[in-house]
């Protein structure tokens, strides 16, 4: 238990993988994460039956799915938290181009599956939304360029990770797939802040956010529609917020009992981007408290081992990770109680979805890697390196 509370003591030279990275790891974090799978599956048995029932599949169809991909995912995020961070960024960069490639090739072989953004690759047995796996890939390419920028001689990697930001951006754009655009250019905002940002640049991105907002508004019907329908005074009760906003009104603090919501035979994405209307509306305000405190305690644990971490790559890279985890789930849950326009964006490892799965097990297992904890060195040695 003081271990879990003070940090786990760093690894000593020559032990077995496995001691190592036990004592290690945040077992805080990991709980968390575990704790946030198995509501996944609680809240899947609730809201995925009828989405079942009405396309002739077996009634837990896709709970099964869930408990298969979120194995995987676990699974995943275990191996890769037991890697070095320069292994870990080697395959991250790797993995970022490759799903940048799967990205731009997107409207030539990818499928809308009838929802208007063509966003997956269809598998027959499964799909694959390559935007997903390009989110921590990302964000360890341009941890990697702005930590290289500090070096004497380094390249010019912030420019180059903000020029790649952009690229990534436009071809979202086209899918159109805003919200994950949107978490894109957040990630590289708070690691170049992190990294010591010029405040005229900051308000400059700003601006050229809201920029493209407006420009997005007048040339995108599907933006414009969402955009209006949020900043509408009243909720149409037969769409999907209507529906949301009713059933997490119902639920009120206790709940309306297990099996007894409604909102799932109504919401064809109730087992998805909206999931956190069903816990509302069946288990109430406690279990969305819980949800947002296991979210946070993961976002803040990572936070708080970054602060003591001297390598300057570890530090954006974890950072960019913990922060887009969190925003993600920020991000679900406001566009739920109408406090943000409709996204598309799933709760992670909460949400059904086998790429939102694995690809949240791929950047949790780096966060997991990368706040490890490790011998630091003297401050003095940083300094050293950097004059030598």
């Amino acid at each position: 238990m003081t271990e879990m509370v003070y940090g786990a003591a760093p690894g000593r030279v020559g032990d077995p993988v496995l001691p190592r990275w036990w004592r290690t790891i945040d077992k805080w974090s990991m709980s968390c994460i575990l704790m946030l799978f198995g509501i996944g599956l609680l809240l899947g048995l609730a809201s995925s039956p009828p989405l079942a029932a009405k396309n002739g599949l077996e009634p837990f169809y896709y709970v099964q799915r869930q408990a298969f991909f979120g194995s995987v995912s676990i699974l995943v995020m275990l191996v890769v938290s037991m890697m070095a961070p320069n292994l870990v960024r080697r395959l991250a960069i790797i993995g970022f181009f490759a799903a940048l490639l799967a990205l731009m090739l997107l409207p030539v072989f990818g499928t809308d599956f009838g929802k208007g953004a063509v966003r997956w690759y269809s598998l027959g047995f499964a799909s694959i939304q390559p935007s997903e796996f390009l989110k921590p890939g990302f964000v360890v390419f341009a941890a990697w360029m702005m930590a290289a920028a500090q070096e004497t001689a380094g390249p010019p990697g912030r420019s180059l990770s903000f020029f790649m930001a952009m690229i990534i951006v436009a071809f979202l754009a086209v899918q159109p797939d805003f919200g994950q655009a949107a978490l894109i250019l957040f990630a590289w905002g708070v690691m170049y802040f992190v990294g010591g940002a010029s405040i005229v640049l900051l308000i400059s991105i700003a601006a050229l956010v809201v920029v493209g907002g407006i420009t997005a508004y007048n040339m995108s019907e599907h933006f414009a529609r969402r955009i209006d329908g949020f900043l509408t005074p009243d909720v149409d009760p037969t769409t999907q917020l209507g529906y949301a906003t009713n059933a997490i009104r119902e639920g009120g603090f206790l709940g309306v009992g297990v099996g007894e919501g409604q909102v799932k035979w109504s919401l064809p994405d109730a087992h998805t981007d909206f999931i956190i209307a069903v816990a509302a509306e069946e288990y109430g305000l406690i279990l969305v408290l819980v949800i947002i405190l296991l979210y946070a305690t993961i976002v803040v644990r990572g936070l708080t081992r970054l602060m003591r971490e001297r390598d300057p790559f570890i530090r954006l890279a974890g950072t960019g990770l913990a922060c887009t985890f969190g925003v993600q789930a920020m991000i679900n849950m406001g566009v739920a109680v109408r406090l943000l326009p409709a996204k598309g964006m799933t709760l992670p490892f909460v949400s059904y979805g086998g790429s939102s799965l694995i690809a949240g097990g791929l950047a949790l297992g780096m966060l997991l890697a990368f706040t490890r904890s490790r011998p630091q060195g003297e401050i003095g040695d940083m300094f050293q390196r950097r004059d030598g």
